[in-house]
């Protein structure tokens, strides 16, 4: 039989999510961001669940060709647009929407043979110092792309550095404001942070939710899913595959960096940093074992890590482990929480799940 650990992609959590994201902005369109192969989840596996977007926003030509492949026929959008000139060629051929961020892109447009004008956006750097154009030199490249018969629609967007954190959105958003003033086109401003918890002022034509899609709070600890209505949109669940009883002394994996001070049972888990899951988790991660919370011992090995199963005395070989997500009997543990405890985020860690952990929807 195969190893006994699995990813599950939940279509039902993707919808409902998406569904999350269009209350808090009700009059704009939604950009569904499947970058990253759908924030490891599968473009193929989170599309059915997210297939109500109005449309879908990926990282590279790859991954828009994917989506057309299934039948995608409304708008995709290219974040960080062209990466070389014949680029353009699959632009036209896929009727994308692209982002232009930069000088070389609006040459490369401007010496593109096409039939059909390009709908593109105009990126301005508001302040997060990635990519896009000065607000001094905003104007300019409008100007340029403008006077482009390459070019039909231009929209307007930039990306919030902080929308999840104290300083806010205030000195970006009056930079956007003033540089964008008296222009037209289609604006899109709030990423997942904005669009919880700044719809009022960043929520416009466009919103492009992200990580709230797949169940994980944008701005955790400070909030949680569960205080957004988010759900996980991946469970990784493996069983226990052997059991130890530890006397006062004993020690639990490489490094013995955990030592029982009193009788223990351990559970030892198939899975380790092989499948994705962070070496650097400590003792106190938690976990469900049988969808009851306990947490995990000592160093996480190649293939196995150790969990408490000393309060769960029905627990044992073959026990059900949820490293994160919903366990098969209703009960959920934020990724969040995971990732927080092992000293990193959410996004981190549904992008590192391997190759080699089985992966189906559930």
């Amino acid at each position: 039989m195969p190893r006994p650990i699995e990813a599950l992609v939940h279509p039902d959590a993707l919808a409902h999510n998406l569904a999350q994201a269009r209350a808090r902005a009700p009059n704009a369109r939604v950009w569904a961001v499947v970058k990253a192969n759908a924030y490891g989840h599968g473009v193929e596996r989170a599309f059915e669940g997210l297939r109500a977007a109005d449309g879908f926003a990926c990282l590279d030509l790859a991954e828009a060709e994917r989506l057309r492949q299934l039948d995608w026929r409304g708008p995709i959008l290219l974040l960080e647009g062209a990466f070389e000139p014949r680029d353009l060629e699959l632009c036209s051929r896929l009727k994308l929407t692209h982002v232009v961020h930069s000088p070389a892109q609006i040459d490369w447009l401007a010496m593109h043979k096409t039939h059909e004008p390009h709908s593109v956006y105009l990126k301005l750097n508001s302040g997060m110092n990635r990519l896009g154009f000065a607000p001094s030199a905003f104007r300019a490249a409008h100007a340029r792309l403008s006077a482009l018969p390459q070019v039909d629609e231009i929209g307007l967007m930039t990306h919030f550095s902080d929308a999840d954190g104290e300083r806010g959105i205030d000195h970006q958003l009056a930079v956007f404001e003033t540089a964008t003033e008296g222009l037209a086109g289609e604006r899109s401003l709030a990423n997942s942070a904005a669009t919880l918890r700044h719809p009022e002022r960043t929520v416009q034509d466009w919103v492009r939710p992200g990580i709230l899609l797949y169940g994980s709070a944008p701005d955790h600890p400070s909030h949680d899913a569960a205080h957004w209505g988010l759900r996980p949109a991946m469970s990784l669940r493996s069983r226990v595959i052997g059991v130890q009883v530890l006397q006062p002394g004993d020690t639990v994996g490489y490094g013995s960096s955990f030592t029982a001070t009193e009788p223990m049972r351990v559970g030892t888990v198939a899975c380790g940093y092989a499948d994705g899951y962070p070496r650097h988790a400590g003792t106190g991660t938690p976990v469900l074992v049988d969808g009851q919370r306990s947490l995990t011992l000592g160093r996480v090995s190649m293939d196995m890590l150790a969990v408490d199963l000393t309060s769960l005395p029905a627990s044992g070989w073959g026990s059900e482990v949820t490293l994160w997500g919903a366990s098969s009997r209703g009960a959920v543990l934020s990724i969040d929480e995971v990732a927080q405890a092992a000293g990193t985020i959410g996004y981190e860690l549904m992008c590192a799940v391997t190759a080699r952990v089985p992966v189906r929807v559930a």
